[in-house]
C-alpha cells in the first residue's frame, strides 16, 4: 500500500510540475508575441493590451504630450562620459535612457523619435549639451542605440516632444 500511495504521490506532483511549466510557457510566448501590461496576467491567462491603451498609460504617467522639434540631428554621449557627475548633479549612466539638452529643465521627459525608421524612446534631460552647433540633443547610449537603424552611425534625424503635465 506503501508503494502505491508514494507511486501516486510522485505522478501527481510530476503531473502538476509538467501543468505549471506549460502555462508559464503559454503565458511567456503570449507576452512577447503581444504587448501586455505587467498587472494584466491573471490565473494563467493574458489579456492583450490594445495599442491606444499603451498610449494613454504613457499619457497617464508622463502627461501630455507636445511638438517641439523635428528633423533634429540626435548624437550619443562618449562612453569616457560615463560615471562621471552631470551639469544637473546626478552620475551619467550610459545604460539608462538620458539626454543632454541645452535648453530643457532638468528632469524634463522627452520622446526622441528616429525619423528613418519610427522608433522612439522616451528620455529625461540629465545634463547640458551637445557642443556642436548642428547637434540638439546628446542622448545616453542606451537610448541611442534602442532607436537607431544602424548600431554602427553616430548621428541621426529625430523628432523630439516634450511631456507636460
Amino acid at each position: 500500500m506503501r508503494k502505491f500511495t508514494t507511486l501516486f504521490f510522485l505522478i501527481a506532483i510530476i503531473g502538476l510540475a509538467t501543468s505549471q511549466t506549460s502555462i508559464a510557457d503559454k503565458i511567456k510566448n503570449s507576452l512577447q508575441k503581444t504587448a501586455v501590461a505587467k498587472d494584466t496576467v491573471k490565473k494563467g491567462k493574458a489579456v492583450v493590451v490594445q495599442p491606444e491603451v499603451v498610449k494613454d498609460t504613457v499619457a497617464e504617467k508622463y502627461g501630455k504630450l507636445s511638438p517641439y522639434k523635428t528633423g533634429a540631428h540626435a548624437s550619443y554621449y562618449a562612453d569616457k562620459f560615463h560615471g562621471r557627475k552631470t551639469a544637473s548633479g546626478a552620475i551619467f549612466d550610459m545604460h539608462k535612457n538620458t539626454a543632454a539638452h541645452k535648453k530643457f529643465p532638468f528632469g524634463t521627459k522627452l520622446k526622441v523619435t528616429n525619423e528613418a525608421n519610427g522608433k522612439w524612446v522616451i528620455v529625461e534631460v540629465l545634463d547640458r549639451g551637445p557642443f556642436v552647433r548642428s547637434r540638439e540633443i546628446d542622448l545616453s547610449k542606451k537610448a541611442f542605440m534602442e532607436i537607431a537603424k544602424n548600431k554602427g552611425i553616430g548621428v541621426m534625424t529625430v523628432t523630439i516632444e516634450v511631456f507636460s503635465k
